[in-house]
């Protein structure tokens, strides 16, 4: 069972990822989170919903990712935290890796994503 919960939680945040690449991530992030969902970035700001949508709308895409140290602690039957090492590629830019956890909330028996938060990994 917990294989299969970190399977499927993983394949949301690929698919979050694969939407940031792609320029698709505004809609995917406004259909992904509950109304009442928030964002902490790396910069310091929180972001409704909405705001995450607003956000996305025209942010410059990346070009690579990749997730490592997957981890799944479970807050019970319907709540959970994906932990993960995340790095972000654009070319011309430095990489952005961070320590990022995904809080999903299950409703409707779906996996909605009600909190998220990035700490940036100091460079080695």
């Amino acid at each position: 069972m917990e294989n299969n919960l970190t399977e499927e939680l993983l394949a949301l945040e690929h698919q979050g990822w694969q939407a940031l690449c792609d320029g698709t991530g505004a809609a995917f992030y406004e259909a992904l989170m509950p109304d009442d969902g928030v964002m902490i970035l790396a910069h310091g700001q929180a972001l409704d919903r909405d705001a995450v949508r607003d956000s996305l709308e025209n942010a410059p895409t990346w070009d690579s990712y990749s997730i490592a140290e997957p981890t799944v602690v479970s807050l019970g039957s319907d709540q959970v935290i994906l932990r993960y090492t995340g790095t972000g590629r654009r070319s011309g830019e430095s990489d952005f890796v961070a320590l990022m956890a995904s809080v999903y909330v299950r409703i409707d028996d779906v996996w909605r994503l009600a909190h998220y938060q990035q700490t940036p990994v100091a460079a080695e």
